[in-house]
């Protein structure tokens, strides 16, 4: 027997709870297409990001470490792996729309530009003289909506409207816009936590392993307390460092998802949600921490940032990658005839060349990126 997406419309009207999104009820796509037999159109979403081209390129852009610092560090795509899992969990706890959540989840980062933030923010200084800025939320919805060319006569991957919703919907603590949640899906809430999960953790784990944050250090965070404490009565000392630096980050996972689902479901019930229209009229949160919760992830992310992002070592790759972007930019701007021949082929169509510069720049791996650079610095 074929369980075919009749059958899965079936199932998530069973265990979906009244506010989820059902994806029988997607409000569709900005091109009409056939929809797949046996998956769900948010299925068939997630499975376009991961076979696009902005997708794999995330595997080699950092997240805080450049690629070549080690091979175990996180990349944007394991971060991105990383915060659909616990997206996926979430959603599933409460009821809501793993498909959609996940989808969302695996795209959250596709507009990121080389180097991390710091590259986002080196492009953006780029763009200001233009009147222009970047935005690696932007990015990512004009990547499914325009870039990614893989249809005859249809820019972009042809995605949901609550996929794309998702996407301007999200912002996590780094993003300074879309402050405003109303009308945002209880997914797309979901996916801003766990991505907020993910980095918050993951770092800790990164930061250990580099050397640039010691145990000792952590011991003074009420939630690295909490969770090692937690970890010695499950399994008593722990006398290998790894292994127990590994137990430690997983229970600090596990607290914070368990506490993001209580305080979540209590609000949900405080705010009386009973379907989908009660959430997109909210015009509070409603994913979210406890208030003990975010006392701990605050100090956590402070820490983080006093002693990691901000650490020298970590600021001298963040500079150098942001003189290489500048530097490409104006190379670029000065002699447009040196990019590639799909954005001369839109030049010459009327394309703003800024505009040009900005996607090319913004797509390229951090490894592309120095290749490049060195071409021109020559």
């Amino acid at each position: 027997m074929i369980h075919d997406k009749n059958h899965l419309f079936n199932i998530e009207n069973q265990v979906l709870a009244p506010y989820a999104v059902r994806s029988q009820d997607s409000r569709g796509r900005e091109f009409e297409e056939h929809e797949d037999l046996t998956r769900t159109p948010f299925q068939k979403d997630r499975d376009r990001i991961i076979h696009s081209r902005a997708f794999r390129r995330l595997k080699n852009k950092t997240q805080v470490f450049v690629a070549h610092h080690g091979d175990h560090y996180r990349t944007r795509i394991s971060h991105s792996l990383e915060v659909a899992q616990v997206s996926r969990d979430v959603s599933r706890s409460l009821g809501l729309n793993e498909d959609l959540a996940e989808t969302v989840a695996l795209a959250h980062d596709l507009g990121h530009t080389p180097f991390g933030h710091a590259g986002e923010h080196a492009l953006n200084d780029a763009l200001k003289p233009f009147g222009l800025g970047f935005e690696h939320n932007q990015q990512s919805k004009r990547i499914v909506e325009v870039l990614e060319h893989v249809y005859p006569k249809i820019e972009g991957l042809n995605l949901t409207f609550e996929v794309r919703q998702g996407l301007m919907k999200h912002q996590s603590p780094w993003d300074q816009k879309n402050s405003q949640f109303h009308g945002a899906s209880l997914e797309a809430q979901v996916v801003n936590l766990a991505d907020e999960i993910a980095y918050n953790n993951h770092d800790v784990d990164d930061g250990l392993r580099s050397g640039l944050i010691t145990e000792e250090q952590l011991q003074q965070l009420a939630i690295w307390k909490k969770a090692a404490k937690a970890v010695k009565e499950t399994y008593g000392p722990i006398s290998e460092t790894s292994i127990r630096w590994d137990r430690t980050v997983s229970r600090m996972i596990g607290m914070m998802i368990q506490d993001l689902l209580h305080y979540s479901s209590g609000l949900l019930e405080k705010h009386a949600i009973k379907n989908l229209e009660d959430v997109y009229r909210s015009e509070e949160k409603l994913i979210l921490f406890s208030p003990e919760q975010y006392t701990m992830n605050h100090a956590l992310k402070d820490f983080l940032a006093e002693n990691m992002y901000f650490h020298p070592q970590v600021l001298m790759l963040s500079r150098r990658g942001q003189q290489i972007i500048q530097d490409l930019f104006s190379n670029y701007h000065d002699h447009p005839e040196e990019l590639p021949a799909e954005e001369q082929a839109a030049l010459k169509k009327g394309e703003p060349l800024e505009i040009l510069i900005k996607d090319y720049i913004a797509g390229m791996t951090d490894e592309f990126a120095q290749q490049a650079w060195d071409k021109i610095a020559k």
